[in-house]
């Protein structure tokens, strides 16, 4: 325990509220590097999700028909070490904020593939703003409490899902069945498909599942992180003796049983200065041109939804581990921990790394001790030194990121016990809210079978009078949003 001091004393000290929270520089350091490293994760996971994904164009994020992990590592890296110290200095409490989980794969696998990638940050972009405007006029709050929080709960344990499936389908783990092989199920085990696991790389999948699966349950700090690694050299090691190469070579299917894109090997080089050109590659409207005022719309309310709720929940959770938390439930600094996050959004979305977040992986810096903001600058300053290592992320294949997706999947989910099933009226929304995400391999549609069937089971029970003004609109935003295609029909428009 350490030595409580109430008199500031220097000006870092004053400025940070060190010893008015009972903390110590040492303290707040120590916390600073055991946040960064329990999230560090996210500078190898991020461009696995947004970077290995084509838009509908076929290009790669950046540009070009192959995809550019260190420069999307680089640019991740960037923009978490600058929202993370800006936290630090202007929301002087000990959160650390990077490319959020979920919202990254949403915008990967949910916009991006129906425009261009710079359209689809654009709309991140868009977001950003709208949140940083809620927040200033003090309406954010409003939407908090109009949306039941059992229903905001089931959005995270929905995306949790769709991380997890992601995480097993890229891995190799689950394989897609094409319909004319197999119209009986849409995905089954295995390479072969017949529940029969084959392959090195697959092997290597499952040791890396198992291995950070140990590590969380006995709660080893930066586990994930520590079993990217792990599971990389174990597959460089294998690539080594087996000689296995890629499933696919110049455009042809090659061998199954190989890697799935990314072939680890050491890299040539391990330092390089960063390539920062991702910065400002976005079209704010250029959604709006390429699916309809409509469509974009309805993708940046999705975003600021999951963004908005998760962060509302990081930031009372983690701060009261952090006893910032008064005893009227607000968290000290509340505006400007909020804008920050809100600015963080629209900054993931003009550097092309999709929208940032408050990191509940800041409860490990708090468990250090961390009690300020000077735990996040130095986290920040962790994070801008990783830019300059982002050679490495060119090592590791899917197999080896992809057991992280399926414990980040799981985190997520433990949030379930939240929801009280015994209540059928939020019980019903909450689960086609769950499950609709990775069964339609759809966010927007999870979330938009949640709204719509919470308020007609209110309806149909006569208790209207129970549903928030604000519900109405999102409501008839949603079906609308579901039925498209019917009303372009009826109203001739193709």
């Amino acid at each position: 325990m350490s030595e409580t001091v109430t008199k500031p004393l220097n000006p870092l000290d004053r400025f940070f509220f060190i010893s008015a929270r009972g903390s110590t520089i040492g303290q707040e350091v120590r916390g600073g590097f055991a946040t960064f490293f329990t999230m560090a994760y996210i500078v190898v996971l991020n461009p696995i999700i947004i970077g290995t994904v084509a838009d509908k164009t076929g290009q790669f994020l950046g540009g070009g028909e192959a995809p550019n992990l260190p420069m999307v590592a680089a640019a991740t890296a960037f923009v978490a070490g600058i929202l993370t110290i800006a936290m630090g200095v202007f929301g002087r409490v000990p959160f650390a904020l990077a490319a959020g989980l979920g919202l990254n794969a949403f915008v990967a696998f949910g916009i991006a593939s129906q425009m261009t990638w710079e359209s689809a940050m654009g709309l991140v972009v868009l977001e950003g703003i709208v949140i940083a405007i809620l927040v200033v006029t003090g309406f954010r709050t409003a939407v908090f409490h109009a949306i039941p929080a059992q229903l905001k709960t089931a959005i995270s344990v929905g995306i949790g899902l769709f991380i997890a499936l992601i995480g097993f389908v890229d891995a190799g783990f689950v394989r897609r069945m094409p319909d004319a092989s197999d119209t009986t199920v849409p995905v089954k085990l295995g390479v072969a498909g017949n529940g029969s696991l084959t392959g090195w790389p697959t092997l290597v999948f499952v040791i890396g599942l198992l291995i950070m699966a140990f590590m969380v349950a006995r709660k080893v700090k930066g586990a994930i992180l520590l079993g990217i690694v792990g599971t990389t050299v174990l597959a460089i090691v294998v690539e080594a003796i087996a000689k296995l190469g890629p499933q696919v070579v110049d455009g042809k299917p090659a061998d199954p049983n190989a890697w799935s894109l990314i072939v680890p090997a050491w890299p040539s080089k391990l330092f390089e200065v960063p390539d920062l050109s991702l910065l400002g590659r976005f079209d704010l409207f250029g959604g709006f041109a390429q699916i309809g005022g409509l469509a974009a719309v309805m993708f940046v309310f999705t975003l600021m939804l999951a963004d908005f709720f998760d962060t509302m929940g990081t930031i009372v959770g983690v701060g009261r581990q952090a006893d910032l938390v008064g005893p009227d439930g607000t968290v000290e600094r509340t505006r400007e921990i909020l804008l920050v996050d809100s600015i963080a959004a629209a900054a993931g979305g003009a550097a092309s790394v999709s929208s940032n977040t408050t990191y509940v992986e800041s409860a490990a810096g708090v468990g250090e001790g961390a009690r300020t903001g000077l735990a996040s600058v130095v986290t920040g300053l962790l994070f801008l030194l990783a830019m300059f290592f982002a050679p490495l992320t060119e090592i590791v294949p899917f197999e080896a990121a992809t057991p992280a997706l399926v414990i980040v999947g799981f985190l997520m989910m433990t949030q379930i016990k939240e929801i009280d099933f015994s209540d059928f009226e939020i019980a019903i929304p909450a689960f086609l809210t769950i499950v609709l995400m990775p069964f339609t391999y759809s966010i927007t549609a999870g979330i938009g079978a949640g709204f719509i069937s919470y308020i007609a089971i209110k309806v149909f029970r006569g208790k209207i009078r129970e549903l928030h003004p604000l519900l109405w609109i999102v409501g008839a935003l949603f079906v609308v949003y579901f039925t498209l295609e019917p009303i372009k029909g009826l109203l001739g428009i193709a």
